[in-house]
């Protein structure tokens, strides 16, 4: 289903990745490290890499630190997206989020599903897009990292994916914001 089209140039993306948890360190840090591996193995560029504990306050201050930051095109976190009380990525994102990418979240668990059948309905996984900067949510495990990775980002962040993906709407991204030039 997913076609990439050859004879279009590859552009690539400025990738934020923040870790959530209260727990990991950079070096124990498995499912930051898997989607660093890759994203930069896709032809990204890693643009800063965080790790922050289960704290909405503190998550929703570094996205909005790296959605003002012209350097970052994408952030995607990791963590934090479950049910129990110190589960706020979810919340943060809703703090900061001027636009919901529904499909995101959906799709994510339509694919989870295939792999670990009615347990995927703990995730809630999401992505949305402010500031001109896409933001993706995906769970803690290393495994739906690669899942949302493998299954989702490596097409929808490749400019050269048919019929359509992410990077081609970025310079659109803006249009009709306040304090960017456009007259509403």
């Amino acid at each position: 289903m997913s076609k990439i089209d050859t004879n279009l140039p590859f552009l690539p993306v400025r990738i934020a990745v923040l870790t959530v948890s209260d727990s990991r360190t950079l070096e124990t840090d498995t499912s930051g490290a898997a989607l660093v591996a890759r994203l930069e193995g896709a032809g990204h560029v890693l643009a800063d890499r965080a790790i922050i504990s289960d704290d909405a306050d503190k998550i929703s201050a570094q996205l909005r630190k790296w959605i003002a930051d012209p350097q970052v095109d994408v952030v995607i976190t990791n963590g934090g997206t479950g049910v129990t009380g110190r589960d706020v990525t979810p919340e943060a994102f809703e703090s900061v989020l001027e636009k919901r990418i529904e499909g995101f979240g959906e799709l994510f668990r339509m694919l989870s599903y295939r792999k670990i059948g009615t347990s995927t309905i703990q995730s809630r996984a999401l992505a949305g897009v402010a500031g001109g900067t896409y933001l993706f949510a995906l769970p803690g495990s290393t495994g739906a990292v690669k899942d949302g990775w493998d299954d989702i980002l490596v097409f929808q962040l490749d400019s050269r994916h048919r019929p359509c993906n992410f990077v081609e709407l970025m310079p659109r991204l803006r249009e009709g914001l306040k304090g960017n030039g456009h007259h509403d």
